[in-house]
């Protein structure tokens, strides 16, 4: 079978590909051999914003006078979240694709050399497929186990099992200091785990963000009793019985025992099987690409790849972007088109992120420190995001902070983070703002609403001095 394009992964990056791709004029075929929508769409963003928002609501609801928090109904939030899920049934996905019209393939595909896939059906059936300008690749990312001894043996929990879990454990431990570990571990601890303990190695949840942020986030947690400890390294885990009682034994003090042991420590590129080794790519590695997302490494340029599997910015949003650009950049090569300013520049002024813990931690851009690592003359200025009237009337005793870097040279901002119940809504402005690089002199301009929490731009701007 012959098609313009091929996509390897039917995950919102793959589906956005194809979908670019037959608006350009092309014929697309998306394979996938597990479930069509994806990572984020089963057990990822999706399900575990699900599990957060009960959470996230109680949290409000306690800070506003008049108001009173009855005990979260598991079953139904379990419920809800296998409703988001679809419960884990494709077929809505599948309909979609083949509303683009793109053909979907059933199946475990793989390179086979140059502008062939071969697909590997569920029952051993195999079938070659050939694409006339280029494949994509698409298909993510995977949960990493550290080599701890005992620990893949235990059978963790890593982002799949964790937002597809089906009760709520006990105890609950936690390796990790990441947006999985951070957001899985209230959501699990919000929703009834009696101890929840997190255990980090470096010396800090969230270490990529600003300092502020992680220590807000760090004090949410111990008011909640979450036990978070810094500077532990795992090492070995014991589990006799499968699904029974896990043993963590740690660096430092006595082991710590569990019913469940989630392991949130990263992810890696899903190249491996991938058949990379067959058009000169390392076998189990990201496919890097330029800005057009062509791998570079194939000199005949038919092969592209978006989102996790390229390494460049393990976001869901941030793939589909690529994924947008990666479409259109095809069409326009098959017309024999230059595609002009068709790149990802979105990544180099540094992707927008949310963390959907309470207090919301959400950035874009630079930190202050990466900025002053990069050369760049910076000031970076900070509010109190509790002293706008906007946040006190969101309930009593709302705490947050806001923070943008400003390249003095240009006057403009290279990042912005804030952290605070409901912060998330504020992130977009800043976003147009950092990749526009919109001047303070005209960002002054933009007048917030009042009350709105948004009036921190004001004050962030007067805090600076204009």
């Amino acid at each position: 079978m012959e098609f313009d394009v091929i996509v390897i992964g039917a995950g919102p990056a793959g589906e956005n590909v194809a979908a670019r791709a037959v608006r350009g004029g092309l014929t697309a075929a998306i394979v996938e051999d597990r479930l069509a929508g994806g990572e984020c769409s089963y057990w990822a963003c999706v399900p575990s914003k699900a599990l957060l928002r009960p959470v996230d609501l109680a949290g409000e609801v306690r800070r506003v006078p008049g108001l009173s928090v009855g005990p979260i109904d598991v079953a139904a939030v379990l419920a809800r979240r296998d409703e988001a899920v679809a419960h884990y049934d494709d077929g809505g996905q599948v309909r979609w694709i083949e509303g683009v019209p793109a053909e979907y393939v059933k199946g475990r595909g793989r390179l086979d050399g140059p502008r062939r896939v071969r697909v590997t059906t569920g029952d051993g059936e195999e079938r070659v497929l050939t694409a006339r300008h280029a494949v994509v690749l698409a298909t993510g990312s995977t949960a990493v186990i550290p080599p701890v001894p005992g620990l893949a043996e235990a059978a963790p929990w890593t982002s799949h099992e964790v937002t597809a879990a089906t009760s709520v454990p006990e105890r609950l431990a936690v390796i990790g200091g990441g947006v999985v570990a951070c957001e899985m571990a209230q959501a699990m601890h919000g929703l009834g785990a009696r101890q929840t303990t997190v255990l980090v190695r470096g010396d800090a949840l969230l270490a990529r963000m600003e300092p502020f942020a992680r220590e807000l986030l760090a004090e949410s947690f111990a008011e909640a009793g979450i036990d978070v400890r810094t500077r532990t390294d795992v090492v070995g885990v014991e589990r006799p019985e499968p699904g029974g009682k896990v043993t963590v034994h740690l660096s430092d003090g006595p082991p710590l025992e569990a019913d469940e042991l989630l392991v949130a420590t990263g992810r890696r590129a899903a190249t491996a099987g991938l058949g990379l080794d067959t058009v000169g790519l390392p076998a189990d590695a990201p496919v890097e690409v330029d800005d057009t997302l062509r791998a570079t490494g194939v000199p005949e340029g038919w092969l592209y790849a978006v989102g996790d599997v390229n390494g460049r910015v393990l976001l869901t949003h941030m793939g589909k972007y690529q994924a947008r650009i990666c479409g259109d950049v095809i069409a326009a090569r098959a017309r024999g088109e230059e595609p002009g300013g068709l790149r990802d520049l979105a990544g180099g002024y540094g992707a927008p992120q949310v963390v959907f813990t309470d207090p919301q931690i959400c950035s874009v851009g630079r930190t202050e420190e990466a900025a002053r690592a990069a050369g760049f003359r910076v000031r970076a200025v900070e509010y109190d995001l509790g002293a706008v009237t906007g946040a006190y009337l969101l309930g009593d005793g709302y705490r947050g902070r806001a923070k943008a870097v400003v390249d003095e040279d240009r006057r403009v901002l290279l990042g912005v983070t804030f952290a605070g119940p409901g912060a998330a809504e504020l992130l977009h402005a800043a976003t147009i703002a950092v990749t526009g690089e919109v001047p303070l002199d005209r960002l002054w301009h933009a007048v917030p609403s009042f009350p709105t929490v948004s009036e921190v731009w004001l004050r962030l701007l007067e805090t600076y001095g204009l």
